[in-house]
């Protein structure tokens, strides 16, 4: 059985024999929630890539543990890097798209005001909606036992995502569309690919043609059309089995 999961802030120091320490809310879901004791094995990330396997100790209150560490190693990125660029969903559906996509391996997510989303994220709203999406893709980083957690951007209109792409002449952007003639199965895929996520109601005609101008490429996954939450796990799945990804 794998071993539990906890975020901690700093392991740029850590080496085997050391001892570490994980408090506040992490170490209070280690102790309370989880209840774990001195002798027991845990993972400690710190969302970049580093990680290590420690032995607790001791306990300490109901949020502090000490450990000792085992064995630290880094993992290396994943290639190719995939950004998930997310339409904002419908607020029962938002949390569950980023935690798919997390569970599926996406190295980035950014938030996508486009056309059609019914969910509109004003200045006082966006702060407080990415910080639940962060808290989401930490959370299903941590359960499927990630060692990289992606970050949460945005939220970004398509005349700014458009502005960012042209940044960025070398990435492949794949946007996801019902009415695409090509097939992900049937594409050469590159080392840096953006995937477009469309809202509920689908990605516009000027919309779309504002992205192919700038190298986009209308794609489908299958005969099925797809939820917004689900869409983008099943493309990095596609991508995962087409690459050294997985």
């Amino acid at each position: 059985m794998s071993l539990p999961v906890f975020v901690h802030d700093d392991l740029s120091s850590a080496a085997a024999g050391e001892i570490v320490e994980l408090s506040g809310p992490e170490g209070r879901h280690a102790v309370t929630v989880k209840r774990m004791t001195a002798g027991e094995e845990l993972m400690l990330i710190d969302g970049s890539g580093t990680h290590l396997r420690a032995t607790i100790t001791q306990t300490s209150g109901k949020d502090t543990l000490q450990a000792t560490v085992d064995a630290v190693d880094v993992a290396p990125e994943p290639t190719p890097r995939v950004t998930i660029v997310q339409a904002i969903p419908k607020s029962e559906r938002a949390e569950l798209a980023v935690d798919l996509a997390t569970q599926a391996g996406a190295d980035e997510i950014i938030a996508w005001q486009a056309d059609r989303c019914v969910a509109k994220w004003d200045a006082k709203k966006a702060p407080k909606a990415l910080r639940r999406w962060q808290d989401a893709a930490t959370a299903a980083a941590k359960q499927s036992r990630r060692v990289r957690i992606p970050n949460v951007a945005g939220p970004l209109t398509t005349g700014e995502l458009v502005a960012k792409l042209k940044k960025e002449p070398d990435a492949q952007v794949l946007v996801l569309h019902e009415e695409a003639s090509v097939s992900l199965k049937n594409i050469d895929l590159g080392t840096q690919i953006y995937v477009l996520v469309g809202p509920e109601g689908g990605i516009g005609k000027q919309e779309l043609e504002k992205l192919q101008e700038v190298g986009a490429e209308a794609l489908k996954l299958g005969p099925e059309v797809l939820r917004t939450a689900s869409a983008a796990m099943v493309a990095l799945a596609g991508i995962g089995m087409r690459t050294a990804r997985w």
